[in-house]
């Protein structure tokens, strides 16, 4: 059975998991900027630059050891500067050549920063 239009064509929900509901609002809403669209006993939604964030209320998280949500920034500088001051520590990688503000380079010439949730979720930005 064909669809009636592609995935492309659709707009997407970004999901991350969250046992800790309270620090997990006051996070994306208040360290991160984002708007609280509604919540509920099942999830926190959030406005992301008009992509929801589905923030799911789960009794256990098991963190992935990947990046799970990131964003595009167009000044990695002053997005890591922006965390900082809000109490967000940089992840650093072993091996990873980050500079001394913990942004590393790819081979693409992509600069990427992690951080965490406090759920442990890692998070990124990316300036292309």
């Amino acid at each position: 059975m064909a669809i009636d239009a592609t995935f492309g064509s659709y707009t997407i929900v970004a999901f991350v998991a969250t046992a800790k509901p309270a620090k997990a609002r006051s996070f994306y809403r208040d360290t991160l900027g984002l708007r609280l669209v509604s919540e509920d006993e099942f999830a926190l939604a959030f406005d992301a630059h008009g992509t929801m964030l589905r923030v799911t209320i789960v009794k256990e998280v098991r963190a992935a050891d990947y990046t799970v949500l990131g964003w595009q920034v167009p000044d990695i500088v002053a997005a890591a500067k922006r965390l900082r001051e809000a109490g967000v520590q940089l992840q650093r990688y072993p091996g990873m050549g980050q500079d001394e503000q913990g942004i590393w380079t790819s081979p693409s010439g992509a600069r990427v920063a992690w951080f965490k949730d406090p759920d442990g979720n890692t998070l990124s930005i990316t300036q292309f």
